[in-house]
């Protein structure tokens, strides 16, 4: 009999309910043959304990398996170099293998990482193992966190399969990729071939010929335990966390107040399920369809539509990433090429009005939008204005936005906006009535006070003809006063009807770089078309802020001739804005379109290899924020330029600008650095522990001259200025009341034992025992579970803005040097701390 049901964590290999589906005999054969595989799911459906199942039955069979957990000790911060050594240090451990890794890791510096990684499996790996290799790397979703592309990782995965056909030994080697991720998360680059190799495993829910291990535990409890596990299975769908959860809840029930299975799943599991969902299952669903604000409102509307549809009309399953990111989160799965949700439980959990309700917290305008929605575009009736659109403006204001809010919320002011010039057209038309009304009248008068004279004057001829041409030049003077004024005001109509039009071409390219999945970038085109209707001073200014905004989503689709045509012209429309006498005021407004145009047309020039150019027009969006810093700060305008564009200017001209501009590259640099130190102090203010941790890294890399490398070595450390890093020190010291920063890990560092004469080349047992100390106190390393982690800010209770816990270790920020062992003592000596 089974005495308690586990639903949390991975499965032992001796666990007596552990279920055998379809997915193990699959997964077993098809890496025994060799094949690669993925089981991509949703979390809680079995995978790791499928994983330790199968690497049981494969090492039975005389197959060497090792496992790397992706997510393991944390790899938020982890910089590149390390993330590579951890794995092949890993896969060291695992099998076994005879080398010294620390000393092999020195003598390929010279090679990039993936080629390291290449050559250990070669080299050490496949040479040592004559048997064949599963390598299972679970938990792969992980590094879609990484602060660095995993691209050349996976691509290297799919390059071991290829390469069978030249080097056979690969014949022996296979990798099993498990998480919660689809094949095309795997390799972002959409110019890279794709992930695309290997064999899907399908994980479906527990069948009712497959769950005798759990039948087992309801033996003798009921007397008919094969009905109860049916009714269970009706309630979960065989969703295996679920399932296991609800036959202990029902062991218990039976125990203490004998229940149907029904009245069990409405107490313990949908009534309040916020505050019963322990451990954490619906929440988890929740929080994954609601984390990006982007994309939720898009699988909201999926989820609806797949929920209410009738039999008839179910939704086909297919490849987009709304339908793949839907199925990822648990909550719908595919049956018969069909999309449903998954079980009778998630059904009402995540109810019509639980839909509503996320749906009106993403948009306070749902209603209209669903019905502008469902006509395609085509109602405008349902399109908002007056107080309505600017109280939705205001809302979005912090919102990122899917396109369809955007175009929905940009048809509204283009439909005021129309409504607005048709409104001044009419009382342009009205006046240009009332002027030619007007003009007539006073002809009409001239030429009745002409005919009078002309009679009193009839047989002078002389004294006619000078009358009548005295009223022909009148009326002409008042003709061409009027029409002057209509001609004014029909080219300001030109000018605002090329605005919209630029305006909408604008929306037009963000859904066309939506529609090819390029979700980012059509959302930053986005963001600028919302940001051109709040630039109002001058429609040149407008004009030239849209081209330079064209440009750049024409260089994101590849275009270039049409990307350098709008951006020579948004030149061209800048150049006439500053011959006018407003412009030499130099507003912060013109100064940050000015920024913005330079910045786009440095981009465009760097695409097409023109580094010469780039360099120049990254010079001027320089020399901008060297003489007006200040620009990007004032609240009252539209954010055209942030901080990280303001870096990325930085660290582009000095990735272009060749060794002879020291001068300029040293000008460039300190820059760089005092707005890292700028953002460093803001966040410690603000107490955001987290960003702070992240800055510190990258400023250091700066002041050590090892951006690019994004890692410290020995050499480098002599590069900190002893100012610069004491001003970071004091930083840590001042706003954490002395509770982080490097003097304080110094003492701790020396207080267990350490000593600043360390050096890498004498390190030995004792000094590395010595370390470990240091890092335990610190926090680093976890003594009872033998292993490295990371900043793991929500196990330390150490919240993004949250006051310094009692229970984080003292000297655990900043953490950029846990990754080095060896180096702080050079550190800590390189100043005095």
């Amino acid at each position: 009999m089974v005495d308690q049901y586990i639903f949390s964590g991975s499965l032992p290999e001796e666990a007596t309910t552990y279920v055998t589906r379809e997915a193990d005999g699959e997964l077993y054969e098809g890496l025994k043959a060799g094949k690669f595989c993925y089981v991509l799911n949703s979390r809680q459906s079995g995978k790791s304990s499928l994983r330790v199942r199968t690497m049981r039955r494969l090492r039975e069979s005389g197959v060497e398996c090792a496992a790397i957990d992706l997510s393991a000790g944390g790899i938020q911060n982890v910089p590149p170099e390390q993330w590579y050594a951890d794995l092949i240090d890993t896969l060291v451990e695992s099998f076994g293998l005879d080398v010294e890794f620390g000393d092999w890791w020195s003598q390929n510096q010279l090679n990039s990482l993936v080629t390291r990684f290449r050559k250990f499996l070669e080299e050490i790996l496949l040479a040592e193992i004559k048997e064949n290799i599963v390598i299972f790397i679970d938990e792969i979703d992980s590094v879609l966190s990484l602060n660095f592309p995993t691209d050349d990782f996976f691509a290297f995965i799919r390059a071991c399969y290829n390469q069978r056909v030249d080097n056979p030994e690969y014949n022996r080697l296979t990798f099993c990729l498990l998480g919660v991720a689809s094949p095309s998360n795997l390799i972002e680059d959409k110019k890279r071939t794709p992930f695309n190799i290997g064999k899907a495993i399908s994980l479906k829910g527990f069948q009712l010929h497959e769950v005798e291990p759990l039948e087992k535990g309801l033996h003798g409890r009921y007397s008919d335990s094969q009905a109860v596990m049916k009714e269970i299975l009706h309630w979960t769908g065989g969703q295996p966390f679920l399932t296991q959860k609800l036959c202990q809840f029902m062991v218990e029930s039976e125990r203490d107040n004998p229940r149907t299975v029904e009245q069990v799943v409405r107490s313990r599991l949908i009534e309040n399920w916020e505050s019963q969902d322990e451990p954490e299952h619906f929440r988890t669903i929740r929080d994954r369809i609601l984390r990006d604000e982007q994309r939720a409102s898009y699988l909201l509307q999926l989820y609806q539509q797949i929920r209410c549809s009738e039999e008839q009309s179910e939704i086909t399953a297919n490849e987009t990433q709304e339908q793949s990111e839907l199925q990822l989160s648990g909550l719908v799965v595919r049956q018969q090429n069909k999309l449903r949700v998954y079980n009778p439980i998630y059904k009402e959990i995540f109810e019509q009005n639980w839909i509503e309700t996320q749906l009106r917290n993403l948009r306070p305008y749902s209603e209209n939008f669903k019905f502008w929605v469902a006509s395609g575009g085509s109602d405008e009736s349902r399109l908002l204005r007056g107080k309505a659109l600017q109280d939705a403006l205001e809302w979005s204001k912090d919102k990122s936005l899917n396109y369809q809010d955007r175009e929905f919320l940009a048809a509204s002011q283009a439909k005021e906006r129309e409504e607005e010039i048709a409104a001044l057209e009419k009382e342009a038309a009205l006046e240009r009535e009332r002027k030619d009304r007007e003009a007539a009248e006073q002809r009409n008068q001239i030429l009745a006070e002409a005919n009078r004279k002309a009679q009193r004057e009839i047989r002078k001829g002389i004294v006619f003809l000078s009358v009548t041409l005295f009223a022909a030049v009148i009326f002409g003077i008042v003709a061409v006063i009027s029409g002057s004024k209509v001609i004014k005001a029909q080219k300001q109509l030109q000018k605002i009807e090329r605005y919209i039009v630029d305006a909408q071409n604008l929306r037009e390219l963000a859904n066309k770089l939506s529609s090819y999945r390029l979700y980012s970038e059509a959302s930053e085109i986005s963001r600028l078309a919302e940001v051109s209707k709040q630039i109002k001073d001058s429609l040149i200014l407008n004009q030239a802020f849209l081209h330079a905004s064209k440009s750049l989503a024409y260089q994101y689709l590849e275009k270039w001739d049409e990307a350098k045509f709008y951006i020579e012209n948004s030149m061209k429309l800048l150049k006439t804005r500053e011959n006018e006498e407003i412009s030499r005021k130099y507003s912060s407004q013109d100064l940050q379109i000015k920024l913005f145009a330079w910045t786009i047309f440095g981009k465009f020039l760097k695409q097409q290899n023109n580094n010469q150019e780039a360099i120049k027009a990254y010079k001027e969006a320089f020399n901008i924020l060297k003489t007006h810093n200040d620009i990007t700060l004032e609240n009252n305008l539209p954010k055209i330029i942030d901080r990280n564009s303001i870096k990325s200017i930085h660290k582009v001209l000095i990735e272009l600008l060749p060794d002879s501009e020291k001068k300029i590259r040293s000008e460039v640099e300190t820059s760089l650095k005092n707005y890292y130190l700028f953002e460093l102090e803001d966040l410690m203010k603000a107490r955001n522990w987290k960003e702070a941790d992240q800055t510190t890294t990258q400023l250091i890399f700066i002041i050590a001259k090892r951006a690019r490398e994004g890692s410290l070595d020995i050499d480098s450390i002599n590069n900190i200025s002893c100012p610069d890093l004491k001003k970071i020190d004091q930083l840590w010291l001042t706003h954490s009341d002395g509770h982080f920063g490097f003097s304080t890990q110094k003492r701790i560092f020396l207080n267990t034992g350490n000593k600043l004469d360390l050096r890498l080349e004498n390190v030995d047992e004792e000094a590395y025992k010595r370390y470990k100390r240091y890092a335990v106190r610190v926090g680093w390393y976890d003594e009872k579970r033998k292993e490295w982690k990371y900043t793991h800010f929500s196990d330390l209770d150490l919240n993004i803005t949250a006051p310094i816990h009692k229970n984080v270790p003292k000297g655990y920020l900043p953490s950029l040097l846990y990754p080095y062992h060896t180096i702080p003592s050079q550190f800590f000596s390189r100043c005095d701390l």
